[in-house]
């Protein structure tokens, strides 16, 4: 079922505050504000704004003794008075409001729908309308058989047929002519005011075989509204004959057609955040508020606290589509939980909402204090740490990875990523990732969020990206000391962008990626989801595009950076509506480590990460 959703602001006062309303007596309150989303079945002749403020609203006395009030709804009043009783309100959009409707409108459909309530002195009442499409669709269909018989500019005209009920006006209808051009386009009838519509149709075309004109006509009788008919002409041979005996046949299908616009009513008060509009350290609030509740828009605003605090803070809300207000909630603190609520100039509106921000962790291990001696190489981690989450292996490099049973460029006696105790920036040690040539092949020092995978002969090895993580941090902090020389391994170079040439200083590399990338399209494991194979370039990815990111951030340093420098990365993001599955961290002393391309005396001194929230 297509819906189109309409929001009916039924308010006589806002919900939960207290406001003077004039003395009506006997009277009750119906109000009306329409607003209408983005959506593709309204985008025809007729805009969503058109469709929107061209709506009829009509309302009657349930006995059907006569007419109350009648509007545009882009000219109705904010509130409409009525006397206590029974009342039924038609609402009528598209096409059939129009000043001159086309009859029938290949692009424009038409929606009514009708709905009793019952208005109760001093009281509001909410009302929802389901408005169906109030056409009879037809569909033209030419079966291949036609253009084997007939001359080119055969034709069908169609038009509605069908007597006026009794006192009742008729949407004049026209007469249409379609070509085998128009097949399958939609021709959308205004019925109203007819006792037993019909589609009356007559076929004409040139008999290949003897030059004659030939035409028949027919009828589809009993049509109803909401239904589409597909209406398929054929060719027919009678008897075995051809030419010398043949008919030509209309069939049809019927189909409902189960396009509805829905009148739904919505009450001023808040509406709860998505999941992913709550970050950290900030959050997206929303409300849904009646225009005819603020003088200005600037009346509506948020308040926060923490939650049982009482201590509250103002913001301003600005007007989103719909009648919807929202505010960002910033500088709050990550895994807390707060209280907030709307106001309406200095009125609060409702009873407040809570909401808990989200977690903001940093990777374990970020200041590369824990590692093992696994023989020929260090691993980072430490079964005795005292940081829960550094006891096993997150990080990996290309050494290896003892606890898949791996070795990489160690087992050829070659260690490119080792502690450093004596430089550091904090604790006791420091990460020391140091280039290479290997015997055969130059070997970039590297570290990485996930594992080594193993050797694919002397020419290069398997890597598997990314663990597991939840939280949108806004950045990365990190202290880098970069000592390197000039580019003297050369083996490959990316074909397209900026990257160090032979005899150029070497350039290291730390970039940073958020994403949900499925394992089984990038051949990886749950934890680790992205494999690497560095002898097929195939496998390498643009972490900034490829299907599944949602966060990337990149630093190069081009050259010795003459020390320790703490440097940070943004994480640019080009989702923000999606929460992550995994991160992906790479350090490298040499960028082009993957083509086998660098300077075999670069070093990366990593220390101190820190993920930042903002």
């Amino acid at each position: 079922m297509k819906r189109i959703v309409f929001c009916l602001l039924t308010l006589l006062s806002l919900l939960s505050c207290t406001r003077e309303q004039p003395a009506q007596g006997g009277l009750g309150a119906f109000s009306l504000a329409v607003a209408l989303p983005e959506d593709p079945d309204t985008k025809a002749v007729l805009s969503p704004e058109e469709l929107l403020s061209g709506a009829r609203v009509s309302i009657y006395y349930a006995d059907f003794s006569g007419l109350v009030r009648s509007y545009r709804c882009s000219e109705m009043p904010q509130a409409v008075y009525l006397p206590a009783g029974n009342y039924r309100v038609d609402v009528e959009a598209g096409e059939m409001v129009r000043d001159h409707p086309a009859n029938p409108s290949s692009e424009q459909k038409s929606y009514a729908g009708s709905q009793e309530f019952t208005i109760t002195g001093g009281q509001t009442t909410q009302v929802s309308v389901e408005a169906g499409c109030c056409n009879v669709i037809a569909r033209m269909l030419f079966d291949e058989t036609l253009p084997l018989r007939f001359e080119e500019g055969y034709s069908l005209t169609l038009s509605l047929g069908g007597e006026p009920l009794e006192g009742r006006t008729v949407f004049p209808a026209e007469t249409v002519a379609l070509s085998a051009a128009d097949a399958g386009r939609d021709l959308f009838f205004l019925t109203d005011g007819r006792e037993e519509p019909a589609l009356d149709w007559k076929f004409e075309g040139v008999l290949k075989m003897t030059g004659a004109a030939f035409s028949k006509e027919g009828t589809v009788a009993g049509v109803q509204a909401g239904k589409r008919y597909e209406l398929t002409l054929k060719y027919i041979a009678r008897d075995g004959l051809l030419d010398g005996g043949f008919d030509v046949s209309l069939d049809y299908a019927e189909e409902v057609f189960d396009d509805i616009v829905v009148f739904e009513p919505v009450a001023t008060g808040i509406s709860p955040s998505e999941d992913y509009e709550i970050w950290a350290t900030r959050a997206i609030v929303h409300a849904d508020v009646d225009s005819g509740e603020y003088d200005d828009p600037s009346d509506v605003k948020f308040e926060y606290a923490l939650a049982g605090s009482g201590n509250w803070t103002r913001v301003d809300a600005a007007p989103d589509a719909g009648g919807v207000f929202r505010a960002t909630l910033a500088g709050l603190t990550p895994a807390t939980k707060y209280a907030y609520r709307l106001l309406i100039g200095d009125t609060v509106v409702g009873e407040p909402v809570e909401l808990t921000t989200d977690v903001a962790p940093n990777v374990p291990n970020a200041s590369f204090e824990y590692a093992t001696n696994v023989g020929k190489y260090y691993e980072w981690y430490n079964t005795s740490a005292s940081e829960a989450a550094a006891r096993t292996a997150w990080w990996g490099s290309g050494n290896g990875s003892k606890a898949n049973g791996i070795d990489g460029s160690a087992d050829m006696g070659y260690v490119i990523c080792k502690p450093d105790t004596g430089d550091k920036v904090d604790g006791s040690q420091s990460a020391c990732l140091q280039s290479t040539w290997a015997v055969v092949k130059f070997a970039a020092g590297n570290i990485f969020s996930g594992y080594f995978g193993g050797l694919v002969g002397t020419k290069g090895g398997i890597v598997y990206y990314g663990r597991p993580f939840t939280a949108r941090p806004s950045a990365l902090k990190v202290w880098l000391k970069y000592s390197t020389g000039n580019v003297n391994r050369k083996d490959g170079y990316p074909s397209s962008g900026e990257y160090p040439k032979e005899g150029q200083p070497d350039w290291a590399q730390v970039y940073i990626a958020l994403g949900t990338w499925d394992y089984r399209k990038y051949g990886g494991t749950r934890d680790c989801p992205i494999r690497i194979n560095t002898t097929d370039h195939s496998t390498f990815h643009d972490y900034r595009t490829m299907q599944g990111s949602i966060a990337y951030g990149n630093l190069i340093l081009k050259g010795s950076n003459g020390g320790w420098n703490e440097y940070t990365i943004p994480f640019e993001y080009s989702d923000l509506n999606t929460i992550p599955t995994h991160i992906l961290i790479s350090c490298a002393a040499s960028m082009l480590g993957d083509y086998f391309t660098g300077c075999d005396s670069s070093k990366l001194w990593v220390d101190k990460m820190e993920l930042v929230y903002e």
